[in-house]
């Protein structure tokens, strides 16, 4: 499951040539010259853009799909390490879908090992399958720990993000400094209150 740079994709193809067209489309209905310089690639660079920050929910083919798992057992090694597994402060970008705006911020993600550790460049890259897509905060959030749980049979999965979203900052209530966190736990995350102290302070911690 490797990734793409958006300039990458063919102007041509299917998919761009027709993205493109109602993205020249909603620039004329707001009025703007679709001829003038500055707007003359902008369809097609527009249209290359949502085909990269949606890549997710074809290279993943959904939570359920052959995608997670791929990527997940190619890098899974026995081990009989049984202690917290944090990644911490993994940057994420994704799309609301309630509005088309960017959510940006970093996710935190620990698991207890039962028998089995994932090669740890996986993680990162399971938080791009779920956040390149059109999301909400929630269910990107659990989508993670559902992954985890399900494909690693962990002890138990912790997952947090702390993320800023556009939607709030340059529209509605307009408010620049605002932060939202959304947790999902399981196994002994939410079993053992001293596990779960134990993940909250170590990924809040400040290095």
């Amino acid at each position: 499951m490797g990734s793409f740079d958006f300039e990458d994709l063919p102007d041509d193809s299917p998919k761009i040539v027709k993205l493109a067209y109602h993205v020249e489309a909603i620039l004329k209905l707001l009025g703007e010259d679709t001829n003038r310089e500055g707007l003359l690639k902008t369809p097609t660079r527009v249209a290359k853009a949502i085909e990269f920050l949606t890549s997710g929910s074809r290279n993943g083919n959904e939570e359920s799909g052959n995608g997670i798992e791929k990527l997940l057992s190619s890098a899974v090694f026995t081990h009989e390490y049984d202690e917290m597994v944090l990644v911490k402060d993994i940057e994420f970008y994704s799309l609301c879908e309630h509005h088309l705006l960017p959510m940006y911020g970093k996710v935190h993600i620990a698991y207890i090992p039962n028998g089995k550790v994932v090669g740890l460049s996986k993680i990162p890259r399971l938080v791009d399958v779920f956040a390149r897509r059109l999301q909400v905060q929630e269910r990107l959030t659990t989508e993670i720990r559902n992954a985890l749980q399900t494909y690693l049979d962990p002890k138990g999965a912790a997952v947090m993000i702390q993320a800023h979203h556009m939607c709030m900052m340059v529209r509605g209530v307009q408010k620049q400094q605002s932060t939202t966190m959304t947790v999902a736990l399981s196994g002994d995350f939410l079993t053992d209150l001293k596990t779960r102290e134990e993940f909250m302070l170590m990924a809040l911690h400040k290095a």
